[in-house]
Formats: structure tokens, C-alpha cells, sequence
């Protein structure tokens, strides 16, 4: 056994040659994928040949494949290209479902992103201007509700929370609440409103979906708390009367920043959305 010896590598050499711990070769050894050629019976040392140690690569790169040790096993150990295979087949569908969960947390994590970097450019002037702009075709999840004023519950909404997750439906973006009647919110008296976002991914297809097609609105950033919105409300209506725009009947707010990100109400930005079209 001593001849026999002298041709097989020790662990601690093994460990050496392979750029691996000696505690995750005996885990390799725990779980069947690479077997020590042998084992001493005085002392338990585990041996390894030359050829053993070349499973070593192969297990480092089905790592970045991203198997499993314990999916490994059949493919080190001989398995037909049938087998083999099938087993790739069934990891690039699992492997397509993650990027696509790792997308969507991009997607969101990035927009929350963006949110504060508008809210930050925002809150950085002096006064923030009345502008008209082209408002694109999006497609939103929406859900009507009855609304209270009371902001906190409608931004944070767990009935729309609950809705999206019964619908498996994945949202990004702000939080958007359309008001039927723009005189009705400035009022106090809106009792309904629709809170919509938008979409990332797929979702079930009895979900609510909105395709706001593209129009020209009247926007204006509302900076702080919402005790004095109706302020903004009135600077917008007056420069869209002296730019000789007609309002249309609903009103949008767009949460830039609010209850998911801060609890300091001066640092709240929400921009007013009014659909307009020109004077006939």
C-alpha cells in the first residue's frame, strides 16, 4: 500500500493543487461528488489521485452554471449526455425564472432610485415653474377605491398591497391616485379615486389594466405636506387659463416622494397632473 501511496496526493496537497479548503474537499467527500481513492484505516487520512482532482475544475465551473452540489453528482459520476441533457434543460428554466425575479427587483429598485434623485432635483429650487408637457401612452394596475383624504392609508394601501398580490402582480414606480373630479378633490368633498402603477413583468390576467393613452397635461411639483395642496391646485388653473388651456374634468397626483420614504412632511413631493386641450 506504501507503492500505492506514493502515486495519490494527501488532502492538505489536494487542497494545495486545487486552490480548495481541506474542509471543503471532506464537505465534497460528505456529499458523493468527489470521493477520496483512499482512506487510511490507521489514521483516516483521505488520498486522492490525479485523476480524481481533475473533477475539482469541473465542479468550479457547474458552480457558475449555477447547479447544486447535489445536482452535480450524476454529472460527475458518469451520466449519459441524455441525462445530462435533461438536467440543463430543467436549469435554464430555472435559471430564465430567476433572471426574470432579478430583473423586476432591478426594475423597482431602480425607479425608487430615480424617485429620489427627482425629488432631491426638485426640492433644490427656489420655486418650482407651472409646465406643459406631452404625457406618453402607459400601461398601469389600478384599482378603484373610496378615499378619505387620509394620505398615509392611500399611498401605503393595503387594499391595493393585498389586490396586487392575489393577482400575482409585480409594480414599480410611484404610487399614482386619479381623482374623477379636479373641483371635487380641491374641494374636500372626493370621495373616489383610482390608485394605479405600473407594471413590471408578468401578472394575472384578471388583473385591472389601464392603458392611459399619450396627452398634453399641465404639471407642476406640489413641495411639502398636503394640509395646503389646494394652493398648487390654484397656480396651475391660473396658468392654464392665461396660457389659454381649458382644463379637462379629472385631476392626477404622482407621489414622488412621500409615507414610502420619508416621514418628514416638508420633504414630500408630489406632482399635480391636469389633462388639458386648447381653447376651441
Amino acid at each position: 500500500m506504501r507503492e500505492n501511496k506514493k502515486k495519490l496526493y494527501s488532502i492538505g496537497e489536494a487542497s494545495k493543487i486545487c486552490n480548495v479548503s481541506t474542509k471543503t474537499l471532506r464537505f465534497y467527500d460528505k456529499m458523493g461528488v468527489v470521493t477520496p481513492d483512499y482512506v487510511s484505516e490507521e489514521n483516516g487520512y483521505r488520498y486522492y489521485s490525479s485523476i480524481t482532482l481533475l473533477k475539482i475544475p469541473v465542479i468550479k465551473y457547474y458552480k457558475q452554471l449555477g447547479f447544486k452540489l447535489e445536482e452535480m453528482v450524476g454529472l460527475l459520476n458518469g451520466e449519459s449526455y441524455h441525462g445530462m441533457e435533461d438536467n440543463f434543460r430543467k436549469k435554464i428554466i430555472e435559471l430564465s425564472r430567476a433572471e426574470q425575479e432579478i430583473h423586476k427587483s432591478y426594475v423597482s429598485v431602480n425607479d425608487w432610485y430615480e424617485l429620489i434623485r427627482e425629488a432631491k432635483t426638485v426640492s433644490a429650487q427656489a420655486e418650482c415653474p407651472v409646465c406643459i408637457k406631452y404625457l406618453p401612452t402607459q400601461e398601469y394596475a389600478y384599482l378603484d377605491q373610496e378615499f378619505s383624504y387620509n394620505y398615509r392609508d392611500a399611498v401605503i394601501n393595503i387594499p391595493w398591497t393585498d389586490y396586487l398580490s392575489s393577482m400575482n402582480c409585480s409594480i414599480t414606480g410611484p404610487i399614482i391616485i386619479e381623482y374623477p373630479s379636479m373641483q371635487d378633490k380641491m374641494e374636500g368633498v372626493c370621495r373616489t379615486a383610482r390608485i394605479m402603477q405600473r407594471i413590471v413583468g408578468t401578472c394575472d390576467r384578471r388583473t385591472n389594466i389601464l392603458v392611459m393613452k399619450g396627452q398634453m397635461v399641465a404639471s407642476l411639483y406640489h413641495l411639502g405636506g398636503y394640509d395646503n395642496i389646494k394652493e398648487s391646485y390654484q397656480k396651475i388653473l391660473e396658468y392654464i387659463e392665461k396660457q389659454g388651456y381649458v382644463c379637462k374634468e379629472r385631476s392626477i397626483e404622482r407621489y414622488v416622494l412621500d409615507y414610502w420614504t420619508s416621514e418628514i412632511l416638508d420633504e414630500f413631493v408630489t406632482e399635480i397632473i391636469i389633462p388639458i386641450c386648447k381653447k376651441a
